[in-house]
């Protein structure tokens, strides 16, 4: 006899494997069904800065999910090494924002969310080549680096004995009244009791195709290709992470450095550009010299679930009974995880919430 889980999360990126640990830490049996490999998507072509860039300039709704997540992700970094051996290398090593027109934005967001920050000096610049503005040094915020974090969060479902299905993909859903009875897959029918749509990017069109019929309220979610570069440098060739305008770096533990993104409107298409990879390139080349001296070795890029705002949609369908939805994060993904999970879990097991749950419902007017 085929049990039925207490809770079935469509979508297995780093928004339903967290969900997932949640879930399981609360006591309920959990299953994963994901249409490609856990973690490969989004989740796995990020850079990893755990904060939102220029948070002064975002909605006060990323704000609080991200400032929630900085509080977890220190322990939820050392369980994941201590529980699986496999370090997601989550890494205090602090953020240089080279140019700040909005500094006094800027000085008061980071002043009232208790962020330590302090002007940078001319010792930050030495091996950077760009026209400051007002910098500021965070020397606090950390990164993930993000193949590392969903290869661990993997393994910790796989050994917390979660059930996960890979390669299976949600093809139909049978109604009973204002419940989900049952999914269809490609690997056949599940009985659900709970079901959470997670699935990134691709949940708009999810929600097109297999709820459109029977509800009205629909999450706005489109993708948002981002194309990113890696340079095989040396350690020590760069310290810390580096903001410069719409582009950044992020060193690696190992040397290894990150140039990011590009924001583009492309529909499914994750192929990568000439376009992007030279602009890419001439942004890092010039900003870090150094880089000069050290080869490129990968280019790749990632679909983003772009919503208006930034603004994710967490929280119970106001008109399915048992459908709830985890999705919508665009860029930060792995800043807001942890508290997106948390606030989920913390809504469908009616326990006192630490970030306000209103401005991620679906019904709400501001998505």
């Amino acid at each position: 006899m085929t049990i039925t889980p207490d809770i079935t999360i469509i979508g297995g990126g780093i928004i339903g494997m967290l969900t997932a640990r949640e879930f399981y830490s609360a006591g309920a049996s959990v299953m994963i069904i994901e249409k490609n490999q856990l973690g490969q998507e989004s989740s796995w072509a990020g850079g990893g800065i755990l904060l939102p860039l220029y948070p002064w300039r975002q909605t006060d709704a990323i704000t609080q999910l991200a400032l929630q997540s900085l509080k977890l992700y220190p322990t939820l970094a050392n369980q994941l090494l201590e529980e699986t051996g496999l370090d997601p290398e989550w890494t205090s090593c602090g953020l240089l924002i080279t140019k700040n027109p909005d500094i006094t934005n800027a000085m008061t967001w980071c002043t009232s969310n208790n962020i330590n920050v302090t002007a940078a000096d001319a010792r930050f610049f030495k091996p950077l080549k760009t026209q400051p503005n007002h910098p500021l040094w965070l020397p606090s915020i950390a990164q993930a680096r993000n193949p590392r974090l969903v290869k661990s969060l993997k393994q910790d479902l796989i050994n917390k004995g979660i059930t996960v299905h890979e390669h299976c993909a949600l093809t139909g859903v049978k109604f009973d009244n204002n419940r989900i009875a049952a999914i269809h897959t490609t690997s056949g029918e599940n009985r659900v009791n709970e079901l959470i749509i997670a699935s990134g990017a691709w949940t708009g069109e999810l929600f097109q195709q297999l709820f459109a019929e029977f509800i009205g309220e629909q999450p706005q979610i489109a993708p948002v290709k981002g194309q990113m570069l890696l340079f095989d440098a040396k350690p020590d060739t760069l310290n810390y992470m580096v903001l410069d305008g719409d582009q950044y770096l992020i060193p690696r533990r190992d040397g290894k450095i990150l140039a990011g993104s590009t924001v583009e409107q492309d529909n499914f298409n994750k192929a990568t550009t000439s376009i992007a990879k030279d602009q890419l390139s001439t942004f890092a080349l010039n900003l870090l010299p150094a880089l000069n001296n050290f080869p490129l070795v990968k280019h790749w890029a990632g679909l983003r679930p772009g919503t208006r705002q930034g603004i994710p949609y967490i929280g119970r369908h106001p008109q399915l009974d048992n459908l709830s939805i985890n999705a919508g994060h665009f860029r930060n993904g792995l800043v807001m995880g942890p508290a997106s999970a948390q606030l989920l879990v913390d809504v469908m097991l009616n326990r006192i919430t630490s970030v306000a749950p209103e401005p991620y419902q679906l019904s709400n007017p501001n998505h």
